[in-house]
């Protein structure tokens, strides 16, 4: 990647107050104590004091090694290792034994593997759901290269929620996500649209969006129309925060009143649910990421998370031994 220039610096509404109580602590001897790793320390996320002291995190499965070289994301790159065909069965235990309501499983891309790892995606989700039929699934996907095989395996399993995320508008694709295609994901979206309701799932279709690569407003709102137009029910907006000097710098901190407009034109889009602000994430109060009443799933809706609601989203490896992310 060419040398970079400095980063803007960062304002005053992106401070962040460190909430280390005790839920956090027994949240990090949790995931120590079961050998799993969080797309929360992978990915560098912002939100890990909060999540963790509210009890929150996401699954990551396939490893921690990816075969992308995205100019935005901090896990690390490389040569992958072989895929764990006991860790659908670990994830579902981790599920169990955390007592989850709700549970976000994502992973890495596997560009090596001929169907992208789909086939463990939905051997994890039969297995979550086989030992706890009462906790929501929730996949945050990879584009599969485009292949729609790979995608109908994911689909059959089910999931509550079908996540995979834009990143960023058609324009920036080249830059941000050199290995991605724009095309493939409203491709994705579409096709996991027209399958709910062929088949009467329920299941709703979610995307997220970093701001801050060098987009316009313009860009931005013609990429949400795309989402809409390809039935997506659920959209997060963030700030891109870059993650490691050698990654994308930032071109513009968005304002908190920015954040709001676009929550508001999205709803009017009709976005069934849209959480937008400097430190949202893709899996950030993903609990509450969907309407209340189901019956109003035709409107734009906004759900309120309930107080106390449980929710771990731990991401798994069980790779044998850690690999640093690349400064």
């Amino acid at each position: 990647m060419n040398k970079l220039r400095q980063n803007l610096p960062k304002p005053s509404w992106l401070k962040v107050k460190l909430q280390i109580g005790s839920d956090f602590e027994q949240v990090r001897q949790m995931v120590a104590d079961l050998r799993l790793h969080t797309i929360c320390q992978e990915a560098h996320c912002p939100n890990i004091y909060e999540c963790w002291s509210n009890r929150t995190a996401t699954f990551m499965i396939l490893g921690d090694v990816c075969t992308r070289r995205c100019g935005f994301c901090a896990v690390t790159k490389g040569t992958p290792v072989a895929v764990d065909p006991d860790e659908p069965k670990h994830l579902a235990e981790a599920v169990r034994k955390l007592n989850l309501q709700h549970a976000v499983i994502t992973s890495v891309n596997r560009d090596e593997l001929a169907d992208g790892g789909a086939f463990h995606f939905a051997a994890t989700i039969e297995a979550v759901r086989a030992l706890n039929p009462e906790c929501r699934i929730e996949v945050l996907i990879p584009d599969f290269c485009g292949n729609q095989a790979a995608l109908k395996t994911v689909l059959q399993a089910r999931p509550d929620i079908l996540n995979h995320n834009t990143e960023t508008v058609r324009r920036l694709y080249p830059r941000v996500r050199p290995n991605g295609r724009y095309q493939w994901t409203m491709d994705l979206m579409a096709f996991a649209a027209q399958r709910r309701e062929q088949e009467k799932t329920g299941m709703l279709t979610k995307s997220g969006v970093m701001l801050g690569l060098g987009e316009s407003d313009e860009e931005i709102i013609e990429m949400m129309e795309d989402l809409r137009h390809v039935s997506c029910d659920i959209l997060t907006l963030g700030q891109y925060l870059q993650p490691a000097p050698n990654r994308l710098p930032v071109e513009k901190y968005y304002t908190p009143d920015e954040f709001a407009r676009f929550r508001r034109l999205g709803l009017e889009m009709g976005f069934r649910y849209v959480e937008s602000g400097p430190f949202v994430r893709s899996s950030y109060h993903a609990h509450a990421h969907r309407p209340q009443n189901p019956d109003a799933l035709s409107r734009p809706t906004t759900a309120v998370a309930p107080v106390g609601a449980r929710q771990l989203r731990v991401l798994n490896s069980t790779v044998p031994e850690r690999v640093p992310v690349s400064p």
